[in-house]
């Protein structure tokens, strides 16, 4: 899925002020090519020998996540798994096994725009997914 500049709408902001802390979990996030969770990340950080607790990376989450650096989503077990916010999301995702694969294109790229010129709003990212059965697991049934 390629990434235009009406994709990164965050881009064309001013990079905000952000701790120490932010800043590290940002950079981690950028190395990352998978979306992680904070656990995840919280033991990669403490596995590269970065001092900063399992509070502080969820607070640096949510305070990159409302400043529109950082995306989150949930998974089949409810956990939230954080990414930069480089591309909007769209998953198809089976309730059987929880396999979640990406979709290659946007189906309602149109409505963002719509929204972005109409509404007072400025939208980050958008994330669609769709439930159901995989292939091999509907074979299963």
């Amino acid at each position: 899925m390629s990434v235009d500049s009406d994709d990164c709408l965050h881009k064309s902001r001013q990079m905000p002020r952000l701790t120490r802390q932010q800043r590290t979990v940002l950079e981690v996030l950028q190395q990352l090519a998978q979306p992680i969770s904070a656990q995840s990340l919280y033991k990669t950080l403490r596995q590269d020998h970065r001092s900063i607790g399992l509070a502080t990376v969820y607070r640096s989450l949510e305070v990159l996540k409302l400043q529109g650096l950082v995306q989150s989503r949930i998974n089949r077990q409810g956990e939230s798994l954080y990414s930069l916010v480089q591309q909007d999301q769209h998953y198809l995702t089976c309730l059987k096994c929880g396999q979640s694969t990406p979709l290659d294109s946007c189906p309602v790229k149109h409505l963002e725009r719509q929204l972005q010129q109409s509404a007072s709003f400025t939208i980050y990212y958008h994330s669609l997914e769709f439930f159901g059965l995989c292939q091999p697991c509907a074979l299963l049934d």
